[in-house]
Order: structure tokens, then C-alpha cells, then sequence
């Protein structure tokens, strides 16, 4: 099976068959008559250290390929390298998918989903301790993330003690807890204001240049599309990309 090597990111450092190259991606819901075609002829790349949006009206297929690229519905036809290892070419590559989600993928949403009775440490440090990682070992990985993510302060707050933008924080670190190739973030802005949104933004920027992992945002957010130096729309379950503005974000 070959690897089509990805292009460089915009940063110049990218690396052969990293990042997230799609080809020919189709998902169909359904058998017969009843049949819906979700997504048609997906073609997108982004790479390593690149964060990149992904728009288009409701019903359009963002969330259907976003589940597809998580490795949480299964495409119809197509090949998805992420990382540089093939995750689907017309079946899955691999029979462990949860294992492949937790080490390989990182997950934002738009809600952060914190567990309540974990402090924000325990938070970030559980998925690498479900890697098998030593708990002193995940729980220093995780202070680490946090002092990046000017959390450290936060390190033994409960999650219902943070305000919204700092929740994301912590969502964003734990997304990075297993230093992933790749990130998919799903409305990660839709409930904050202008000021937390472009925050989210900048250390999603910061993140996946630091660590070179490729990332995909979803989004309605009008505020946080001008930052995107690159997009793709879905229309009619079909990819057209377009250059964004690349508006600043230091």
C-alpha cells in the first residue's frame, strides 16, 4: 500500500506522510431508495502544524466527516492517511479503533466535556494513564500542557470552578495528552465571546505548531473564520478550498 506524502505546512516543517491527506472520501447513509449521500468527493490535505477550517451550511457533511476522520462512522468508499499511517482505504487499517482514537487523534468540542470529579489535572493526565502510562508520569505530562496553557494555577480546581474559556483550556491540553498527530475540533468557539474565541484560536495556533500536529476546525463562528490562512467548504458533499484572510492572531 503506498503513502502519498503530504506537501509542506505554511511553518516549512513538515514532514513526508504527516498531517491529514483525505482522497475520494464518500459516505452513504442508508441502502435503496432510502439512500442519502452524505459526502460525495472529499479531497482535502492539511499539514503538520496547520490549522485549517472547515465550513458549510447545516446538513452539508462537516459532521460526517469529522466522525469519519475520528474514526467514528465508517466511510462508504475512499483513503484517509492521518500521521502518516493509512486509517482507511476502502476498510479500516486497524481493528482497534478505540486504541486508535485515543493515541493517535486529539478531540475538541464545543462543549468540553469535563469529568466533574476529577480536579483539571486528573483531567489531561487520564487518557495518557489509559495508554498505560504511570500515573506520576501522565499527572507531570499533564502540569506540563497546563503551564503552557497558562493553567497551572488551575492544576487542582474542579472543572465547575472555571469559566468557560478556561474549561476549553483544559480540553485543548488534554486533547494534546498524547502528543497526537492530529486534532479535530468541532465548534470549539460557539459558546464563547469575540475576546476567548480568538484565545481558543491563538493557542490552537500555538499548539499545533509547537507540537506539528495538523488541525481541523469546524465552524459557524464568523468571528474566528477571518484567522483561518486557509478553508474548506462543503457543498453538496463535495470539498472546494478556498484561501482565507490569515488574519493575525498574536
Amino acid at each position: 500500500m503506498t503513502i502519498t506524502l503530504l506537501p509542506s505546512s505554511p511553518s516549512g516543517a513538515a514532514e513526508p506522510g504527516a498531517g491529514i491527506l483525505v482522497q475520494g472520501l464518500r459516505k452513504v447513509y442508508g441502502q435503496g431508495q432510502t439512500a442519502v449521500e452524505a459526502l460525495k468527493q472529499v479531497d482535502l490535505v492539511v499539514g503538520p502544524g496547520e490549522v485549517v477550517g472547515l465550513v458549510g451550511p447545516s446538513g452539508s457533511g462537516k459532521s460526517t466527516l469529522l466522525k469519519c476522520l475520528g474514526a467514528i462512522i465508517e466511510p462508504t468508499a475512499g483513503r484517509m492517511v492521518l500521521g502518516g499511517k493509512v486509517l482507511y482505504d476502502q476498510a479500516w487499517a486497524s481493528r482497534d479503533l478505540s486504541a486508535l482514537r485515543r493515541d493517535h487523534i486529539g478531540f475538541v468540542f464545543q462543549a468540553p466535556y469535563l469529568i466533574p470529579f476529577l480536579d483539571v489535572t486528573d483531567n489531561v493526565a487520564l487518557l495518557p494513564m489509559l495508554a498505560g502510562m504511570p500515573n506520576a508520569a501522565a499527572r507531570s505530562r499533564a502540569l506540563e500542557l497546563l503551564t503552557e496553557l497558562d493553567m497551572a494555577h488551575r492544576a487542582q480546581a474542579a472543572p465547575s470552578q472555571l469559566s468557560g474559556g478556561e474549561q476549553q483550556r483544559v480540553s485543548i491540553a488534554r486533547a494534546l495528552a498524547n502528543r497526537p498527530a492530529v486534532i479535530l475540533a468541532d465548534e470549539p468557539t460557539a459558546p464563547l465571546d469575540s475576546e476567548r474565541a480568538l484565545g481558543v484560536m491563538r493557542l490552537l495556533a500555538r499548539m499545533a505548531r509547537q507540537y506539528q500536529a495538523a488541525v481541523i476546525v469546524v465552524t459557524h463562528d464568523e468571528k474566528i473564520i477571518p484567522t483561518f490562512r486557509r478553508l474548506y467548504h462543503i457543498r453538496d458533499g463535495r470539498t472546494v478550498e478556498e484561501p482565507g484572510q490569515g488574519r493575525a492572531l498574536d
